[in-house]
């Protein structure tokens, strides 16, 4: 990126490192790059109430649509634009929640900059059908660029809807895990719950340590042993880190709406292979054209092949530390945010034009 050059990047899903962790990164290689998270920024008046009410009126006029009152008044995003004068900006997860995407795409065009997106969550909206309908309608059409972190929906926006979007796969940064403590977890799984966890956790009852949101709301539909192994908070930063260091395997298990969709590269799999663990997580398409399995992570289809390799794995120490080492230095080679960031800033090169 050349000198005359700002990158701003619009934080959409500041829940996660994600977007802090790609500007630090950016502005690592030299880029001119402005980090702004959009939860940080002042919210219209009263917006609850106004919100409730826009809402209502939606409902009532068209009573099948989705609807959601941008956080952010026009006033804030000129503001910011003109405090940063950007000539690109990047937005991470989705923008709409804060900022209508009919007014970006106008300022877009006055303050003369190219838009770009990291597709980071458009997964999560397969189960809301009409929040995925605004989504694609409203918000992706305003891009000069997709880039989607998997492959399956790249191609959705790309060859099913004729949108400028492209693949291209998360990363993280490396991760010095801390020094094991005196509790050990057989397998380690940190996410949310839904049917179809539960479900394959369930055959592993026994080794399995759970954290995560939203599992007190699906009690009923788990065994007592399982309810017994189950936290339900959700852990990031320092104590994930140290729940990997305690783990001997981690595991990932992608949410029904991406398994459904065959798509499956999430953040957790590059945070466990920044961090050196072993990492067993299921299987799709995706992970084999990333990753060779068996070598520098494992996986599994089914159920029972879950509960076979946790058994295996838990019996074969030496294996596991073998596959670890490979993962990570893969991970350094290829995945790092150092790495990555690289390429992506390649990418939105690609397009030059003032708001084309």
């Amino acid at each position: 990126m050349s000198i005359s050059r700002r990158l701003l990047i619009l934080d959409g899903i500041s829940g996660v490192p994600l977007a802090r962790e790609i500007a630090a990164a950016c502005g690592a290689h030299g880029a001119d790059t402005v980090y702004q998270d959009c939860a940080e920024l002042p919210t219209i008046p009263v917006y609850g109430p106004r919100s409730a009410i826009a809402k209502a009126f939606n409902k009532r006029e068209r009573s099948d649509s989705f609807f959601f009152l941008a956080k952010l008044a026009e006033r804030t995003v000129r503001n910011l634009l003109t405090l940063y004068r950007p000539s690109q900006v990047l937005v991470v997860g989705f923008i709409y929640k804060y900022i209508d995407p009919a007014l970006l795409a106008k300022l877009k065009h006055e303050f003369c900059f190219s838009l770009f997106l990291y597709d980071t969550d458009s997964c999560n909206l397969y189960d809301r059908k009409r929040e995925f309908v605004f989504f694609i309608e409203k918000e992706l059409p305003i891009y000069d660029k997709i880039l989607s972190f998997s492959s399956v929906t790249a191609r959705l926006f790309c060859e099913t809807l004729g949108l400028p979007a492209c693949y291209f796969p998360f990363g993280a940064q490396p991760i010095d895990l801390p020094v094991a403590s005196t509790e050990s977890h057989d397998v380690l799984f940190v996410g949310s719950g839904d049917l179809r966890r539960i479900l394959l956790l369930e055959r592993i009852r026994d080794h399995v340590s759970v954290f995560g949101s939203r599992w007190s709301r699906n009690m009923a539909l788990m065994s007592p042993s399982l309810r017994k192994r189950v936290q339900d908070r959700p852990v990031w930063g320092s104590e994930l880190y140290q729940l990997f260091s305690d783990a001997k395997i981690v595991l990932n298990i992608t949410r029904a709406s991406f398994y459904g969709a065959e798509t499956g590269i999430n953040l957790r799999i590059f945070e466990a292979l920044a961090s050196g663990v072993f990492l067993l997580t299921d299987y799709c398409e995706e992970i084999g054209e990333l990753f060779t399995p068996g070598v520098e992570l494992d996986t599994f289809r089914s159920s029972a092949e879950l509960a076979e390799k946790v058994s295996w794995y838990l019996g074969h120490p030496e294996a596991r530390n073998e596959i670890a080492q490979r993962g990570h230095q893969r991970f350094i080679a290829e995945f790092s945010w150092e790495k990555r960031c690289a390429e992506l800033l390649g990418r939105l090169e690609d397009v030059t034009s003032c708001g084309t």
